[in-house]
């Protein structure tokens, strides 16, 4: 039962992001060619993030995976798992963005497009159909924060729409941890100095990379 209730999450969460980048190619400005490319970007990254997920379950559960792989690999993978899952991720996005293989700031904007529409999309249906008591919150900043990225889009530069983002989805996310017993990212419970400190790191890339980038 846990695994079939997993499995409709994960449909779920899959369905939500295929929306995410349905939206990216038709809301986006770029032109056919580059959006294509980043979709296939944005996709490369996402299967890398799943592949992470599995790693990180795996690792978590080493000993267990040893005697027995199908007693870690047949359960849904935890919020340690999530984490471990991002930092790889991010740690994979700075080793191409250093052999020239992928724009960070291009990548970012392209990212929380699909995340955004993806979260909408996700939230709306745990609210309506799992009767999730917390999802309206969610839904709420995340409506705002997709209000505010397509009005600022036309009138600013990529890095200042991205920093002007991730500052709104943190203050967010903070204020919905304040308000709810806990916070969740796609059904994974998120700790408050997971938030803290994905923000620190992603504001740190991003101004290093445009330094590097105006020198």
């Amino acid at each position: 039962m846990v695994i079939v209730s997993r499995m409709i999450s994960i449909g779920i969460i899959t369905s939500s992001l295929i929306i995410g980048c349905i939206s990216f190619l038709i809301f986006s400005d770029l032109k056919k060619e580059e959006k294509k490319a980043q979709i296939e970007t944005l996709t490369s990254q996402l299967i890398n993030f799943i592949i992470y997920l599995w790693l990180g379950k795996i690792l978590l559960n080493i000993t267990l995976f040893v005697r027995d792989p199908l007693a870690v690999l047949a359960y849904p993978a935890n919020s340690d798992a999530f984490y471990l899952a991002t930092l790889f991720t991010v740690i994979t996005v700075i080793y191409q963005s250093y052999r020239k293989r992928l724009n960070i700031l291009a990548f970012s904007e392209g990212i929380i497009h699909v995340i955004l529409v993806g979260l909408f999309f996700y939230e709306f249906i745990q609210m309506i159909f799992e009767g999730n008591p917390y999802s309206f919150g969610y839904i709420v900043l995340v409506f705002c924060l997709l209000i505010v990225f397509f009005f600022i889009r036309g009138w600013t530069n990529s890095f200042t729409l991205v920093i002007t983002i991730l500052i709104g989805w943190t203050i967010g996310l903070l204020l919905l941890n304040l308000l709810y017993p806990f916070v969740t990212l796609f059904g994974y419970l998120i700790e408050t100095w997971f938030i803290i400190a994905f923000f620190i790191t992603c504001l740190l890339i991003l101004i290093i990379n445009e330094r590097k980038r105006i020198s």
